[in-house]
C-alpha cells in the first residue's frame, strides 16, 4: 500500500464519520439565541423554576458583555446561524443495548464501550446536547459515590447541593460565552465523590457533536470532599463540516481538604470548531488538583484552566500539550491563584505548530497577600516544524507578597536537523525520523494520560506528522 504523505490524503474515520439527521429522529430549537429560544430550552428539559430563572438573567449578561478582543479572532462564528440546542429523540439509557444502532455505532467505532468494560468505573457519553447513556459501576456506587447525568440529579437528593454549587465558581458575569453557557447549557455530569472514599478506577465522560452549525454546552459539577480521590477523564471529537460549530462549556471542580482531583482531557475536535471552553477548580487546606490537557482540534480556542489554591498546603499540577496545524489559532494555557500560605503549583507545557499553525501560551500566577511561602513554578515550551508557523508565550505575574517563590521558563524552538540525519541514517525516512522526534517532545505529557488515551495522542500527532512533508 503507497504510504499516505499529506493531510488531506489521511483517513480520520475514527473521528470524521457523521450521521445524517432528519426530522424524525432529531429535535432541534431554531438558529440564533432569544429569550423564547432560552425558554424552549428549559421546558424541554424539565427545568426548576430557579434554573429557569438563572438561564434568562445569564441571557441578559450575555447580550451585555462584548466579545473578547485581546485573543484569537472570531468573526467566523456567527451565534445568529447557531443552534443551541439539538438532540436525538432517544432517552438517556443506563444499558448499552437500549441505545439506538447508529448512535451506539457512533461510540462503539470510538472505542467508549470496549473502555468502560476494561478499565473504567463509570461512563457517561453525550450525543450533541443530550446524554445517551450513562452507568456506573456497583460497587463503585456503593462506596457512596453518585455520578449522573446534571439534569436527573436537580430533582433528586442532590439538589440543594447542586444550586449551592452551580456557576458559582464560573459566574455568567465572568465573559461573554460563560454567560451564553449559563444561558443554553445542557448536558454534562454531576459526580459527588463522600469524604474518605478513594474511587480507584476512572470514571469518564465522552462528547461528541454530530449536529452541522450546532453548539455544544455540557457543564461538568465534580464535588470531592474531604480526604477523597477521583480521577476523571473526558474526551471530545466531532466531524468537520464546511460550516462553524460551537463549543462552551463548563467545567466546575471542588476539591476538599486533603482530597485529590486528577482531569485528564484530550481535545479533538474538528477544524471548524470554535472551543471557547472555561474550566475552573478551587482546592482547600491540603488538597491537591491535577490537570492533564491535550488540544489537538477546533479552528479556534480559548483555553484556559484555572485553579484557585484557598487552604494552606494546596497544590497543583498543571500538564498540557497542544498542536496548531494549517488553518488553526490555538490559544491555549492556565491560570492559577495562591490565596492561602505554603501553596504550591508546578506548570509544563508543550505546544507544536506546523503548516502555519499558531500557538499562543498564556500563563496567569496570582499570589495574593494570604499565600506568604507560596512557590509556583511555569515552564513551557514550544516546537515549530516549519518557518511559517508560529508561537508566542505570554505569561502574567502578579505577586503581593515578598514571602515566594515564584519561577517562569519559556523555550522556542525548531526540530535539530542533526537529529533528523542522525535518526535516517539508522534507517528512519525523514518523515518518520520528524514523527519520532515531536512523538518524543510530548512524551511528558503521554506517561501522564491514561493507555488509551496516551495512543490516541500518538496517534493524533503521527496524522498531524504525516502531512508535513510531500
Amino acid at each position: 500500500m503507497k504510504e499516505k504523505t499529506y493531510i488531506e490524503d489521511i483517513d480520520r474515520n475514527m473521528y470524521d464519520f457523521r450521521n445524517v439527521e432528519t426530522a424524525e429522529d432529531t429535535y432541534r430549537v431554531d438558529e440564533g439565541l432569544t429569550p423564547d429560544i432560552v425558554d424552549q430550552i428549559s421546558r424541554e428539559k424539565n427545568d426548576p423554576e430557579w434554573m429557569h430563572e438563572f438561564r434568562l438573567k445569564s441571557l441578559e449578561v450575555y447580550n451585555r458583555l462584548k466579545v473578547p478582543d485581546w485573543g484569537p479572532p472570531i468573526d467566523g462564528l456567527d451565534m445568529n446561524h447557531i443552534v443551541t440546542y439539538v438532540r436525538p429523540k432517544t432517552g438517556m439509557s443506563g444499558k448499552w443495548s437500549d441505545v439506538p444502532a447508529d448512535i451506539k455505532d457512533t461510540f462503539e467505532r470510538l472505542g467508549i464501550p470496549q473502555a468502560e468494560r476494561e478499565s473504567l468505573a463509570g461512563v457517561g457519553a453525550q450525543y450533541d446536547s443530550e446524554l445517551v447513556y450513562h452507568n456506573v459501576k456497583k460497587e463503585v456506587a456503593e462506596q457512596g459515590v453518585v455520578y449522573s447525568d446534571l439534569e436527573s440529579a436537580m430533582h433528586g437528593p442532590y439538589a440543594d447541593m447542586i444550586r449551592d454549587h452551580f456557576m458559582h465558581l464560573v459566574p455568567p458575569t465572568d465573559h461573554k460565552f460563560a454567560a451564553l453557557h449559563g444561558a443554553v447549557w445542557s448536558g454534562g455530569s454531576f459526580v459527588y465523590v463522600p469524604a474518605g472514599v478513594t474511587v480507584e478506577i476512572p470514571l469518564q465522560s465522552y462528547f461528541r457533536l454530530n449536529a452541522p452549525g450546532a453548539g455544544q454546552f455540557e457543564h461538568t459539577l465534580i464535588i470531592v470532599e474531604e480526604g477523597a480521590n477521583l480521577h476523571f477523564i473526558e474526551g471530545c471529537s466531532a466531524p468537520k463540516y464546511n460550516v462553524a460549530n460551537l463549543h462552551a462549556g463548563c467545567v466546575e471542580l471542588f476539591v476538599g481538604k486533603n482530597a485529590k482531583l486528577r482531569y485528564s482531557t484530550i481535545e479533538n475536535w474538528s477544524k471548524n470548531m470554535y472551543n471557547l471552553n472555561t474550566k475552573r477548580a478551587i482546592v482547600e487546606e491540603g488538597g491537591t488538583m491535577e490537570w492533564v490537557s491535550g488540544s489537538f482540534g477546533s479552528h479556534t480556542s480559548y483555553l484556559y484552566p484555572m485553579t484557585i489554591l484557598n487552604g494552606a498546603g494546596a497544590r497543583m499540577e498543571f500538564t498540557g500539550i497542544t498542536f496548531a496545524g494549517k488553518g488553526q489559532n490555538l490559544d491555549t494555557g492556565m491560570k492559577v491563584v495562591h490565596n492561602a500560605p505554603d501553596t504550591s503549583s508546578v506548570v509544563s507545557t508543550r505546544s507544536i505548530s506546523k503548516d502555519g499553525g499558531i500557538s499562543t501560551y498564556r500563563s496567569s500566577v496570582q499570589v495574593t497577600k494570604k499565600a506568604k511561602g507560596a512557590k509556583s513554578s511555569v515552564s513551557c515550551t514550544s516546537l515549530m516544524l516549519d518557518a511559517k508557523s508560529r508561537s508566542d508565550t505570554i505569561p502574567a505575574m502578579d505577586v503581593r507578597t515578598k514571602d515566594a517563590d515564584i519561577g517562569h521558563e519559556a523555550r522556542i524552538g525548531r526540530i535539530s536537523d542533526d537529529a533528523v540525519f542522525y535518526l535516517m541514517s539508522r534507517g528512519l525516512s525523514e518523515e518518520d525520523a520528524r514523527a519520532l522526534i515531536v512523538s518524543g517532545f510530548a512524551d511528558d505529557v503521554s506517561k501522564e494520560l491514561p493507555l488509551e488515551y496516551a495512543v490516541e495522542m500518538n496517534n493524533l500527532i503521527r496524522l498531524e506528522m504525516k502531512g508535513a512533508i510531500g
